[in-house]
């Protein structure tokens, strides 16, 4: 087992959910069924505890019965078999071509950017980065193809674009949401509409029907999917639509939770007072102190998860209780805070 101190500790959970509500065959509401994946994902903006769930349709007559829709978004963060983002992937790319890193300079960078990784862990990503590139529709990914079009009725596919750095080349990549294959990537310079059906020209030339089409709602992307798919259904993503239209709800919050912390920190006093008390009373004003503290610590993931609100029912519980305690007769220690 490895020691604690090595252990890595990701900055939040984050719970993606199928951006499909009701099934693209029979129109049936969709309901939970069970994780599609869980892992701690490693990008350049930290690392998450990611899970993916899948949905399944709630019709008993539904003629696609074995079909589980799961988060395109969830899909957009990162490869398969891997704990790296795609971020993190796209910017080796960038890095060895672009500025001809050695896998030792890639290393330094990397680690200097928060991205804990090895040597020999970096040679794994450039090769992943490369298997990227050389994405296509080979024979043995046709049959897979083939085989989610029996099963599912039709492919369900999804397309995003990742750039390491504000201002370089967008690594666009195109995923089949049931097997979770990807069919295509390719690094773009404007991501237009015109230069992503480029793109997807060659999957929609393998006549495969396709069912759903899932997007960040890029514009670009949007008219390039519906350019060679104009009677598919579009959906969305659902995590990225919540954020957009929580977006005055969520500043506020901003704002309850550093209003709330700010009051919070006059508890440095607090403990400087009790601290070489070792009584019952001072034991129990630094369990208390101990709760305000963790509170400072506190945050979520918005819009579903609002930090603010937590920190606000997290406040409170400890000021309910200590109100209890005052009533009761408490310790003076436990009045005084």
């Amino acid at each position: 087992m490895p020691s604690a101190k090595n252990r890595i500790t990701p900055e939040k959970r984050m719970y993606f959910h199928s951006e499909l509500r009701h099934c693209p065959h029979c129109g049936a509401k969709l309901k939970r069924h069970h994780t599609a994946w869980h892992k701690y994902v490693n990008t350049l903006s930290g690392i998450f505890d990611v899970w993916n769930m899948a949905y399944a349709c709630t019709n008993p007559e539904c003629p696609y019965p074995g079909s589980y829709f799961r988060s395109a978004e969830a899909d957009a963060l990162v490869m398969k078999h891997t704990s790296y983002g795609f971020d993190v992937l796209a910017l080796v790319g960038e890095l060895r071509f672009k500025r001809h890193y050695t896998l030792s300079e890639l290393h330094e960078e990397l680690n200097r950017r928060g991205v804990v990784t090895s040597e020999r862990n970096c040679e794994r990503l450039y090769e992943r980065y490369l298997t990227l590139l050389r994405a296509s529709v080979s024979d043995h990914l046709r049959e897979t193809l083939a085989t989610v079009v029996k099963e599912h009725g039709g492919l369900l596919l999804s397309m995003d674009g990742v750039q390491p750095e504000k201002g370089n080349e967008t690594l666009h990549v195109v995923r089949e949401g049931f097997s979770g294959s990807i069919l295509a990537a390719q690094n773009l310079k404007s991501g237009s509409a015109e230069e992503l059906k480029s793109l997807l020209a060659p999957i929609e030339q393998l006549g495969f029907p396709v069912i759903g089409l899932l997007s960040d709602g890029q514009h670009s992307i949007r008219l390039a999917m519906s350019g060679l798919w104009p009677e598919v259904p579009y959906q969305y993503c659902q995590y990225h639509y919540l954020k957009d239209i929580a977006k005055p709800v969520v500043d506020l919050d901003r704002k309850l939770k550093t209003s709330i912390k700010k009051n919070l920190r006059g508890i440095r006093q607090l403990e400087k007072q009790i601290q070489p008390e070792d009584s019952e009373d001072a034991a129990i004003a630094k369990d208390y102190l101990a709760a305000v503290r963790s509170v400072l610590l506190e945050d979520g993931n918005p819009p579903l998860d609002l930090p603010g609100i937590r920190v606000y029912e997290e406040a409170s519980a400890i000021r309910n209780s200590l109100q209890r305690s005052a009533k009761k007769g408490g310790s003076p220690t436990a009045k005084n805070f």
